[in-house]
């Protein structure tokens, strides 16, 4: 026998939304979702190359190693 009042509630019109837009509906636990990737927008079904940084790990990767970085690196081996 099943119990009762174990199960998370059902949401059978989840709206999922991707930069403010309603894409889809779906069965879920929660009212809405927001995502940042979605089927629509990814460069694997669309064909199309776009950016995602989400943590501006780029930049941070560029100013780690911009000017001579790797230069001071071989003049202390040396």
């Amino acid at each position: 026998m099943a119990k009762n009042d174990i199960h998370p509630t059902y949401y059978p019109s989840c709206k999922v939304y991707h930069n403010g837009q309603v894409v889809m509906t779906v069965g879920s636990t929660v009212p809405e979702m927001h995502v940042e990737v979605w089927s629509g927008s990814h460069p694997f079904f669309t064909g199309k190359q776009t950016f995602v940084d989400s943590a501006g790990r780029v930049e941070k990767f560029q100013k780690k190693f911009q000017g001579n970085y790797f230069v001071a690196k071989d003049k202390k081996k040396a």
